[in-house]
């Protein structure tokens, strides 16, 4: 099973279609949370902590703090770039696929951008 945390700035549009798809989805928002403001690698430790898989737009700090995070050894269910460029349609499909195509283990200590060319 899928446990998963938005970051801040991950697009609400993406997260209501998941819903949409399966109302039992295990996903919650930063804003939900109430860690507004709180650092990226803060948002990768307590989602480790928590063990969710953090979804994301940003590809230039939010993956760099994940990497140093396997490199330190540090627990890290893993990372799900989505590119901010593709429909919210299309970035739904494709975390649609990889949930129902894999298991969250096999994750671990990844960093994934979506959706695949």
């Amino acid at each position: 099973m899928f446990r998963l945390l938005a970051d801040e700035n991950f697009n609400h549009d993406i997260v209501r279609g998941l819903y949409q798809h399966d109302p039992q989805l295990d996903l919650v928002t930063v804003q939900k949370l109430g860690w507004q403001g709180i650092s990226d690698p803060e948002v990768l430790e307590r989602a480790a902590g928590d063990g969710r898989i953090v979804l994301t737009h940003d590809r230039n700090t939010m993956t760099g703090y994940a990497y140093d995070r396997v490199r330190a050894g540090l627990p890290m269910p893993g990372v799900f770039v989505l590119s901010k460029l593709v429909s919210v349609g299309q970035a739904v499909q494709s975390l649609i696929v990889v949930l129902e195509c894999s298991v969250a283990s096999e994750w671990e200590n990844q960093v994934i951008f979506l959706p695949y060319p």
